[in-house]
Protein backbone atom coordinates (compact mmCIF):
# COMPACT_ATOMS: atom_id res chain seq x y z
CA UNK A 1 0.00 0.00 0.00
CA UNK A 2 1.16 3.33 -1.00
CA UNK A 3 -0.10 6.46 1.85
CA UNK A 4 0.31 9.88 -0.69
CA UNK A 5 0.46 12.49 2.59
CA UNK A 6 2.26 15.60 3.03
CA UNK A 7 3.60 17.60 6.52
CA UNK A 8 2.01 20.01 8.54
CA UNK A 9 -1.45 19.66 7.19
CA UNK A 10 -4.43 19.14 9.23
CA UNK A 11 -5.89 15.84 7.23
CA UNK A 12 -2.73 14.17 6.36
CA UNK A 13 -1.55 14.40 10.51
CA UNK A 14 -4.69 12.76 10.96
CA UNK A 15 -4.02 9.07 9.50
CA UNK A 16 -0.19 9.83 10.51
CA UNK A 17 -1.34 9.80 14.18
CA UNK A 18 -3.72 7.06 13.18
CA UNK A 19 -0.97 4.46 11.67
CA UNK A 20 1.37 5.90 14.48
CA UNK A 21 -0.91 4.74 17.29
CA UNK A 22 -1.50 0.87 15.65
CA UNK A 23 1.87 0.90 15.09
CA UNK A 24 1.40 -0.12 10.98
CA UNK A 25 4.97 0.00 9.78
CA UNK A 26 4.63 -1.58 6.17
CA UNK A 27 3.10 1.46 4.55
CA UNK A 28 4.94 3.46 1.84
CA UNK A 29 4.71 6.77 2.04
CA UNK A 30 4.99 9.16 -0.57
CA UNK A 31 5.14 13.06 0.19
CA UNK A 32 3.25 15.11 -2.22
CA UNK A 33 4.25 19.00 -2.34
CA UNK A 34 0.99 20.59 -1.57
CA UNK A 35 2.22 24.34 -2.03
CA UNK A 36 3.38 23.45 -5.65
CA UNK A 37 0.11 21.93 -6.36
CA UNK A 38 1.55 17.99 -7.02
CA UNK A 39 -2.05 17.15 -5.85
CA UNK A 40 -3.90 18.86 -8.36
CA UNK A 41 -1.54 17.77 -11.27
CA UNK A 42 -3.54 15.23 -13.86
CA UNK A 43 -1.96 11.81 -12.84
CA UNK A 44 -2.78 12.59 -8.92
CA UNK A 45 -6.70 13.88 -9.88
CA UNK A 46 -7.07 10.70 -12.62
CA UNK A 47 -5.51 8.02 -9.84
CA UNK A 48 -8.02 9.73 -6.56
CA UNK A 49 -10.63 11.45 -8.54
CA UNK A 50 -9.94 14.25 -6.53
CA UNK A 51 -6.65 16.56 -5.98
CA UNK A 52 -7.56 15.46 -1.53
CA UNK A 53 -4.85 14.51 0.77
CA UNK A 54 -4.17 12.14 2.14
CA UNK A 55 -4.77 9.65 -0.33
CA UNK A 56 -4.29 5.52 -0.50
CA UNK A 57 -3.50 3.24 -2.96
CA UNK A 58 -3.73 -0.28 -2.23
CA UNK A 59 -1.77 -3.16 -3.42
CA UNK A 60 -4.45 -4.16 -5.94
CA UNK A 61 -4.77 -0.65 -7.38
CA UNK A 62 -8.00 0.41 -5.83
CA UNK A 63 -7.67 4.25 -4.82
CA UNK A 64 -9.63 6.68 -2.60
CA UNK A 65 -9.27 9.22 -0.31
CA UNK A 66 -10.99 10.91 3.18
CA UNK A 67 -9.44 10.58 6.22
CA UNK A 68 -12.12 8.48 7.87
CA UNK A 69 -12.50 6.44 5.52
CA UNK A 70 -8.92 5.23 5.37
CA UNK A 71 -8.72 4.52 9.17
CA UNK A 72 -11.97 2.54 8.58
CA UNK A 73 -10.06 0.51 6.25
CA UNK A 74 -6.82 0.33 8.07
CA UNK A 75 -8.90 -0.15 10.95
CA UNK A 76 -10.15 -3.40 9.28
CA UNK A 77 -6.82 -4.64 8.19
CA UNK A 78 -5.03 -3.96 11.58
CA UNK A 79 -7.40 -4.38 13.90
CA UNK A 80 -5.40 -3.60 17.02
CA UNK A 81 -5.08 -1.59 18.85
CA UNK A 82 -8.66 -0.49 18.28
CA UNK A 83 -9.51 2.86 17.47
CA UNK A 84 -12.62 3.20 16.04
CA UNK A 85 -15.09 0.56 18.42
CA UNK A 86 -15.32 -2.55 19.40
CA UNK A 87 -18.98 -3.34 19.28
CA UNK A 88 -22.07 -1.38 18.12
CA UNK A 89 -22.34 0.64 20.83
CA UNK A 90 -18.67 1.42 21.47
CA UNK A 91 -18.30 2.34 17.27
CA UNK A 92 -21.57 4.38 17.02
CA UNK A 93 -20.28 6.93 20.07
CA UNK A 94 -17.09 7.29 18.48
CA UNK A 95 -18.70 7.73 14.91
CA UNK A 96 -20.36 10.66 16.45
CA UNK A 97 -17.97 12.11 18.37
CA UNK A 98 -15.50 11.83 14.95
CA UNK A 99 -18.32 13.74 13.23
CA UNK A 100 -18.95 16.32 15.52
CA UNK A 101 -14.90 16.81 15.79
CA UNK A 102 -14.61 17.26 12.57
CA UNK A 103 -17.60 18.90 11.60
CA UNK A 104 -17.83 21.68 14.20
CA UNK A 105 -14.02 21.96 15.65
CA UNK A 106 -11.77 20.93 12.61
CA UNK A 107 -13.46 22.20 9.60
CA UNK A 108 -13.44 25.62 11.29
CA UNK A 109 -10.47 25.89 12.53
CA UNK A 110 -9.15 24.75 8.97
CA UNK A 111 -11.54 27.06 7.45
CA UNK A 112 -9.87 29.97 9.77
CA UNK A 113 -6.18 29.19 9.12
CA UNK A 114 -6.59 29.12 5.21
CA UNK A 115 -8.18 31.92 5.09
CA UNK A 116 -6.65 34.47 7.34
CA UNK A 117 -2.14 32.81 6.54
CA UNK A 118 -1.05 34.49 3.90
CA UNK A 119 1.68 31.98 3.04
CA UNK A 120 -1.75 30.05 1.93
CA UNK A 121 -2.90 32.42 -0.61
CA UNK A 122 -0.73 29.98 -3.14
CA UNK A 123 -3.38 27.76 -1.80
CA UNK A 124 -6.33 30.24 -2.24
CA UNK A 125 -7.15 33.93 -1.86
CA UNK A 126 -7.70 34.74 1.74
CA UNK A 127 -10.86 36.47 2.73
CA UNK A 128 -10.32 37.40 6.80
CA UNK A 129 -14.00 37.97 7.10
CA UNK A 130 -14.80 34.10 6.39
CA UNK A 131 -11.71 33.05 8.74
CA UNK A 132 -13.00 35.37 11.92
CA UNK A 133 -16.49 33.76 11.13
CA UNK A 134 -14.98 30.27 11.64
CA UNK A 135 -12.93 30.85 14.42
CA UNK A 136 -16.19 31.62 15.84
CA UNK A 137 -17.77 29.14 14.86
CA UNK A 138 -14.81 26.58 16.02
CA UNK A 139 -14.85 28.56 19.50
CA UNK A 140 -18.38 27.97 20.11
CA UNK A 141 -17.90 24.28 19.66
CA UNK A 142 -14.95 24.47 22.35
CA UNK A 143 -17.36 25.70 24.63
CA UNK A 144 -19.31 22.96 24.48
CA UNK A 145 -16.46 20.28 24.59
CA UNK A 146 -15.00 22.18 27.50
CA UNK A 147 -18.15 21.67 29.57
CA UNK A 148 -18.06 17.55 27.87
CA UNK A 149 -14.00 16.98 29.14
CA UNK A 150 -15.09 18.46 32.57
CA UNK A 151 -16.43 14.61 33.29
CA UNK A 152 -14.60 12.76 30.23
CA UNK A 153 -10.90 11.94 29.91
CA UNK A 154 -11.32 12.01 25.95
CA UNK A 155 -14.23 12.65 23.70
CA UNK A 156 -16.04 9.36 23.37
CA UNK A 157 -14.98 8.34 26.71
CA UNK A 158 -11.07 6.26 25.79
CA UNK A 159 -8.80 7.54 23.36
CA UNK A 160 -10.10 6.92 19.89
CA UNK A 161 -10.04 8.79 16.10
CA UNK A 162 -12.29 11.11 17.57
CA UNK A 163 -9.49 12.70 19.50
CA UNK A 164 -7.12 12.81 16.57
CA UNK A 165 -9.89 14.69 14.42
CA UNK A 166 -10.15 17.55 16.97
CA UNK A 167 -6.75 17.84 18.53
CA UNK A 168 -5.56 17.74 14.18
CA UNK A 169 -8.06 20.40 13.97
CA UNK A 170 -7.56 22.99 16.80
CA UNK A 171 -3.31 22.11 16.24
CA UNK A 172 -3.54 23.61 12.71
CA UNK A 173 -4.55 27.10 14.44
CA UNK A 174 -0.77 27.22 15.67
CA UNK A 175 -0.11 28.19 11.68
CA UNK A 176 -1.86 31.68 12.83
CA UNK A 177 -0.07 31.31 16.29
CA UNK A 178 -3.97 30.62 17.83
CA UNK A 179 -4.14 29.26 21.41
CA UNK A 180 -7.60 27.61 22.89
CA UNK A 181 -9.09 30.20 25.41
CA UNK A 182 -7.20 29.72 28.77
CA UNK A 183 -10.73 29.51 30.85
CA UNK A 184 -11.52 26.30 28.71
CA UNK A 185 -9.35 24.50 31.04
CA UNK A 186 -10.65 20.73 30.68
CA UNK A 187 -10.16 21.37 26.63
CA UNK A 188 -6.74 22.43 27.15
CA UNK A 189 -5.86 19.71 29.42
CA UNK A 190 -7.35 17.12 27.00
CA UNK A 191 -5.37 18.71 24.20
CA UNK A 192 -1.98 18.74 26.54
CA UNK A 193 -2.78 14.79 27.35
CA UNK A 194 -3.69 14.19 23.42
CA UNK A 195 -0.29 15.75 22.45
CA UNK A 196 1.31 14.11 25.21
CA UNK A 197 1.33 10.23 23.24
CA UNK A 198 3.76 9.66 21.48
CA UNK A 199 1.96 8.64 18.30
CA UNK A 200 0.97 12.62 18.02
CA UNK A 201 4.28 13.67 16.60
CA UNK A 202 3.49 12.03 13.38
CA UNK A 203 2.89 13.65 10.43
CA UNK A 204 4.60 17.16 11.71
CA UNK A 205 8.19 16.09 11.02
Amino acid sequence: MKLYTTKLAPNPRRVAWFVAEKGIDDLETVEVNLLAGEHKQPEFRNKFGLGHLPALELDDGTCFTETVAIARYLETVYPEPNLMGVDPKETAIIEMWTRRAELYLANPMMMFVRMTHPALSALEAPVPEVGAYNKAAAEKFMKALNRHLADNEYLAGRFSMADIVGVCGVDFGRLVKYRPPEEYEHLNRWLAACNARPAASAGLK
